[in-house]
């Protein structure tokens, strides 16, 4: 696609009001496209829809918490009332709970499957009849580096990220044996460590401050990853040379992988960082804090 057939394209995105998901809004808006986003945080949201429509896109906020399946469903309904269609559907939201695997609650655990997992699940499901329907669209799912190795301290992040990584791989061969292939895309992009406000929004049960792994990278760099998928649609995207190398990694020589990562981590997390208290942040209800695309660590 040139850059002009962007505008006027339907793209739904969740967890916009910060983060990847507000980056990608807002170049998306820039583009001309039409918007719909979907986030916890209703005030930011419309703020965010405010902030597009000046950017020369459309745009509608749609408060929804894409842990609950008729949040979703109203959504896509939404979309398709507003616009009469869906092109593009972004599933971005996510959350973590970090922390030793026994010392992280239940029902922490729980809400990152709900999530990080089932909440790309219900996206997929009410986005992909309306790609039937149109014969065409493009399904994006914002997975992580996470998906393709792991690390300790991450268990339930790290199993929803797996999780996404094998529905867009098995979504992809139905859409194959659909004959559809040429026309509804199903991309993964796997981001590796970025500088957004994932980390403190993360519920902790470290007994340490959150460290963010480095390198951290720019979230542009998976905003532009987004943007050019929408364009030139491909199966996986691993955003940030730290993260291939990892995966690839994880396939050649997955022991010492594993040996390598569970070091490192277990350092920056559990040794060298300073003590706090447990906390479950943003994790079971939204917080004021964290609102831009970057959290500002790279300075």
């Amino acid at each position: 696609m040139a850059q002009q057939d962007l505008a006027g394209k339907v793209v739904v995105i969740t967890g916009a009001s910060s983060g990847f998901g507000k980056g990608v809004a807002c170049r998306f808006a820039e583009l001309g496209a039409y918007l719909v986003l979907a986030a916890r945080r209703a005030d930011l949201l419309a703020e965010l829809a405010e902030h597009c429509i000046a950017l020369g896109g459309r745009a509608i906020p749609m408060p929804s918490d894409v842990s609950r399946r008729a949040d979703v469903e109203r959504l896509a309904e939404a979309a398709v009332r507003e616009y009469g269609r869906i092109d593009v559907w972004v599933n971005n939201a996510g959350v973590g709970a970090l922390g030793r695997f026994e010392r992280i609650p239940i029902e922490d655990h729980e809400q990152v499957i709900r999530t990080d997992l089932l909440g790309v699940l219900y996206g997929a499901y009410y986005a992909y009849p309306q790609f039937l329907k149109q014969r065409a669209g493009i399904l994006i799912n914002v997975s992580s580096e996470l998906g393709g190795h792991t690390v300790p301290y991450y268990s339930s992040y790290a199993a929803a990220k797996h999780g996404v990584v094998g529905l867009g791989d098995s979504l992809r061969q139905e859409i194959a044996q659909a004959g559809m292939a040429e026309q509804i895309c199903v991309c993964t992009v796997m981001p590796a460590a970025h500088d957004t406000p994932f980390f403190d929004h993360a519920a902790n049960y470290t007994g340490h401050e959150i460290q963010a792994p480095k390198p951290l990278h720019d979230p542009n760099d998976v905003v532009d990853t987004i943007v050019r998928l929408v364009r030139d649609p491909k199966d996986r995207d691993i955003v940030g040379g730290d993260g291939i190398v990892k995966v690839l990694m994880k396939k050649l020589a997955p022991g010492i992988q594993d040996k390598i990562a569970a070091q490192q981590v277990h350092k920056m997390q559990m040794q060298d960082a300073p003590p706090a208290a447990d906390s479950p942040n943003a994790l079971r209800r939204p917080m004021r804090e964290g609102t831009e695309v970057s959290a500002g660590r790279r300075g």
